[in-house]
């Protein structure tokens, strides 16, 4: 029995008491291979199935000790007897103890897994800092999850008690851009950590999420204030989530405010020379855009901003005009006309229009703009005839400025281009009634005239000609225009005084 519960101390010592060397051996051979395999500890520790081998080896050991020793006679004193008892008793401490010790040293080995784990995330989200969200996301991802299993599974360990400062330092990072006042970049970041309670333990969060609402408005306004007027800033978009989101927001009530201030300072914009006044109407326009969204309640501004386009439009077809950008000022004009007829300007932008086609070709009949008021005295009558087989229209600007179509003439045909050079030349001769007319009445001056086809561009080439008149005082004019059959719109004829003076 005495060598049995010797060979329970894992050394063999109740072989080495019976001088069966042998037996030691094989016994100090399985510990050694034990102790190889268990050390150093690690966080898996030793297998399973070593233990359970290594323990029934140990127990047919103490057995086989057992056994020898009831047959062998042990030549020991009668005092070493009574101390083999108590010493083999307190071996067996020995591998329990050892049990122990590895226990502890495999728990240590696993709070370092546990740190180097965090450590592993810490140097994810460190790796991101400065850099953009988006591709640091699936990253920042990962580290949540670390730090989401150390501080709820391993919350007891030397890594779980530290999640909470790195949870910290996670919404110093992500947020950064709001520290830097990059309002537009903060958003995407701000976004995520908001949504985190939807992914994370929210106990492990504790009241991080509601540190982020104020900074998220605050970026949701400052970055709509910075794309007004803007085409593509989107400031009605980023208004829209931050009046849904955070209704009560301060930053919310200053919405309307913003996009008041920004349409009255382009609207004032327009009365001062200058300005770019067609930059500040696409600026009103996409003001009038941010204004429009029903969920922002901005009528008012948005009328405003209304009037503000309606007005920037005349400002810029006036600009182009100044500038000499006549085809973009009668384009200008044009819209103006089709888009507020019942404007008391519609006149007007009519005949800025009209003088900017004739300007196109003739530029001398760009010097100034036609006045807004037409002027009082006398008129000259002019008659215009049409001797061609297509519609003619016939635009003029001096003193005046005004449009007259003629009908296609029936009957009346192309001439050759070689007729209109012989001496004698005299079209609309025939029968006055065969060609169709038009009567305007003109006030004295120097006029810039252009004739086309009728529904034909101002610029379509050899479809246009300009010419230049010079009505005076007591005279009653004709005018006669044709078409060569070489499909190029002839300048109009010499005006012939009816009455009185020289043309």
């Amino acid at each position: 029995m005495l060598t049995g519960l010797l060979n329970l101390s894992c050394l063999g010592l109740g072989y080495v008491l019976l001088r069966h060397w042998l037996g030691a051996a094989v016994c100090w051979a399985a510990t050694a291979a034990l102790l190889v395999a268990a050390l150093p500890a690690d966080v898996d520790g030793v297998p399973a199935g070593l233990l359970i081998g290594y323990g029934v080896f140990l127990l047919a050991a103490a057995a086989d000790g057992a056994r020898r020793g009831l047959r062998a006679r042990l030549r020991v004193g009668e005092g070493a007897r009574r101390l083999a008892l108590p010493l083999a008793v307190v071996l067996l401490a020995v591998p329990a103890g050892g049990s122990l010790a590895y226990g502890a040293a495999r728990d240590e080995a696993i709070e370092r897994s546990l740190l180097d784990r965090l450590a592993a995330a810490d140097a994810l989200v460190a790796a991101h800092q400065g850099q953009a969200f988006e591709p640091s996301l699936a990253d920042y991802r990962s580290a949540l999850a670390t730090y989401q299993d150390l501080g709820t599974k391993r919350a007891g360990s030397r890594a779980g008690k530290l999640v909470p400062d790195r949870l910290d330092a996670y919404y110093r990072t992500v947020s950064a851009p709001y520290a830097r006042k990059s309002y537009c970049e903060a958003l995407a970041p701000l976004r995520h950590l908001r949504t985190l309670p939807g992914t994370v333990d929210k106990a492990l969060l504790a009241g991080r999420p509601g540190s982020v609402e104020e900074p998220l408005a605050q970026s949701l306004y400052e970055c709509g204030a910075a794309g007004l007027g803007r085409s593509g800033g989107a400031p009605d978009v980023y208004f829209k989530e931050l009046s849904s989101t955070f209704p009560g927001s301060a930053y919310t009530a200053k919405i309307e405010p913003a996009v008041a201030a920004a349409v009255r300072t382009r609207v004032d914009t327009l009365g001062t020379g200058g300005r770019d006044h067609c930059a500040t109407t696409e600026e009103l326009r996409a003001l009038r855009e941010t204004a429009a969204p029903d969920a922002l309640a901005l009528d008012a501004v948005r009328g405003e901003a209304d009037r503000g386009v309606q007005r920037g439009v005349f400002a810029c077809g006036t600009h182009q005009f100044g500038n000499e950008q006549f085809t973009k000022a009668a384009e200008t004009m044009d819209g103006y006309v089709k888009d507020y007829p019942g404007s008391g300007r519609a006149d007007h932008a009519r005949a800025i229009s009209i003088a900017a086609q004739i300007a196109a070709l003739d530029p001398a009949a760009g010097k100034k703009l036609p006045p807004a008021t037409e002027p009082g005295g006398a008129r000259m009558v002019m008659v215009v005839s049409n001797d061609a087989p297509d519609a003619v229209d016939l635009l003029y600007t001096g003193p005046v400025t005004g449009r007259i179509t003629l009908k296609a003439c029936a009957g009346c045909s192309y001439y050759k281009r070689s007729d209109t050079l012989r001496p004698g030349f005299k079209p609309c001769s025939g029968a006055s009634s065969k060609y169709p007319k038009a009567t305007i009445e003109l006030p004295p001056g120097q006029y810039h005239l252009l004739q086309k086809r009728a529904g034909t561009g101002f610029t379509t080439s050899g479809d246009t000609k300009s010419s230049k008149a010079t009505i005076q005082s007591g005279y009653d004019y004709t005018n006669c225009l044709y078409v060569t059959s070489s499909s190029l719109l002839d300048p109009l004829i010499p005006l012939k005084p009816r009455t009185g003076g020289n043309s």
